[in-house]
């Protein structure tokens, strides 16, 4: 099982017993962590998507240390004018050791009935709908001198 879940801003695909650098996290060495901003789980076929994140889902993980990163030079320079500056730099880290993914609720990534009959519901309240889409299914229907009409000739034209 793995997930695709948010950790200091970033997003990163984790598994059971992975471990994973992270920007500093608060907390001591050994303490336990739970992330919630889970955005996708999936267990061999059975993926679940959030939308965004997936409600009730918790991946647990245990700070294991916290250290530097490698040091990155950062120089700049101008020819023939006599600039040079270099600067460098080390991000603070924190390693982690996700412990367990427990993923509850959520919504499959197929659509389900409901979704589709809400979708056509949304169909017919064509006031919400853009003046490209209008056309569209003007198109669609077959509706001739579409090109030319104006959002409310198209509505009742679609009616």
């Amino acid at each position: 099982m793995y997930a695709i879940v948010e950790i200091a801003g970033q997003q990163f695909k984790v598994a059971k017993d992975q471990k994973v650098f992270v920007h500093r996290l608060e907390g001591e060495e050994g303490d336990s962590v739970s992330f919630d901003k889970v955005l996708l789980t999936g267990d061999g076929d059975n993926i679940t998507v959030g939308a965004p994140a997936i409600e009730g889902a918790l991946v647990g993980a245990k700070i294991n240390r916290h250290l530097k990163g490698d040091k990155v030079i950062v120089f700049k320079k101008k020819r023939r004018k006599g600039y040079k500056v270099k600067n460098g730099h080390r991000q603070y880290l924190t390693e982690i050791v996700i412990e367990s993914i427990t993923a509850k609720g959520g919504k499959k990534a197929s659509e389900s009935k409901a979704e589709k009959k809400e979708e056509k519901k949304a169909d017919s309240d064509l006031s919400k709908h853009t003046v490209a889409e209008l056309k569209e299914m003007a198109k669609d229907k077959g509706i001739e001198g579409y090109s030319s009409m104006k959002k409310a000739e198209l509505i009742e034209a679609l009616s």
